[in-house]
């Protein structure tokens, strides 16, 4: 009988640190980022890829390159060939949509094998949550020997939370919060997505009022030390560079750039200390799967999300 592992992975970085510690299987590197743009529950679909194709062309994606690099190497791969797949994602939100609709796409292989997950995120004498990256060979090597043998409900669970975040309406999220699963961070990762939705109060989300705040109380000096600030302060939602650029060049209304400095401006503390809606303002046709962000609004002291009105 075969032994044979597949390992998917999130990343091409991920590459050559397990070769580093000789897991020499077979890889799968996911490169997508599902957790921006409209999304298809079905990934092996047509629709799927023409919806992507075009949400990612922005960033420079072509209908060739993205069947090359993620669509070919997901549907041509013969899963029943494996004795088991393991499954490397992180501990954020960016990670962890991408692994809800892996675990889906496999359950509907109808797959009879062992499915792992190696995660990561607090690691014992570490200060601040890591990525897989962020890891010593030793500690990578920890993860993958303490590696989550996946049970028929986790998978089902990611079935349904993929499906959902692929509808139109998010609000049922928040039942899933305090739902008991093998996932260390799901429900960490649930919290921090339904805070991606407008605040009741002032119209912005948490990682946008955060940056606000970031600009309030530290000095500075440009776009680019405020993305370094965000990135490393950022918290569950593991974005990259230029998507965090992409939220700050959303917020340039609300401070100036003055000599080496970024200030906020009278709109960045009206909306800082909630005193005024910037819904209006800030609104724009962002969807998060099959969500549009703005015709949600998020109640902090109730965690829960609302319809707009």
């Amino acid at each position: 009988m075969t032994q044979k592992v597949l390992h998917i992975i999130n990343g091409d970085s991920l590459v050559s640190r397990l070769h580093d510690i000789e897991i020499h299987d077979d890889q799968l590197v996911w490169r997508e980022m599902l957790c921006e743009g409209k999304t298809i529950f079905d990934l092996a679909s047509d629709d799927f890829k023409n919806t992507r194709v075009s949400y990612l062309t922005q960033f420079g994606a072509t209908e060739e390159t993205y069947t090359t690099s993620f669509l070919q190497p997901l549907l041509e791969t013969n899963y029943e060939a494996y004795a088991s797949i393991v499954l490397w994602f992180e501990y954020d939100v960016f990670c962890h949509i991408n692994m809800i609709a892996a675990i889906s796409y496999l359950k509907a292989k109808k797959l009879d094998i062992p499915i792992y997950l190696v995660s990561s995120g607090w690691i014992p004498h570490e200060t601040n949550l890591k990525g897989l990256g962020e890891l010593t060979n030793k500690q990578l090597q920890h993860q993958y020997d303490e590696k989550i043998l996946l049970t028929k409900y986790d998978i089902m669970l990611a079935n349904e939370l993929w499906r959902m975040y692929c509808s139109s309406n998010h609000v049922a999220f928040k039942e899933f919060i305090t739902h008991k699963s093998s996932f260390p961070y799901l429900s960490n990762c649930i919290s921090a997505h339904l805070k991606r939705f407008p605040d009741v109060t002032n119209g912005l989300n948490i990682l946008e009022t955060n940056i606000l705040n970031i600009i309030k109380k530290e000095n500075i000096k440009s776009i680019h030390h405020l993305t370094g600030y965000v990135l490393q302060y950022q918290g569950y939602y593991g974005f990259g560079d230029l998507q965090i650029k992409n939220i700050i060049h959303k917020l340039a209304s609300f401070f100036n750039i003055q000599k080496e400095q970024i200030i906020l401006n009278r709109q960045g503390h009206l909306a800082l200390d909630h005193i005024k809606s910037f819904y209006d303002q800030v609104t724009d046709d962002t969807t998060f799967g099959g969500c549009k962000k703005y015709e949600f609004c998020y109640h902090p002291t109730q965690q829960i999300l609302t319809k707009h009105e």
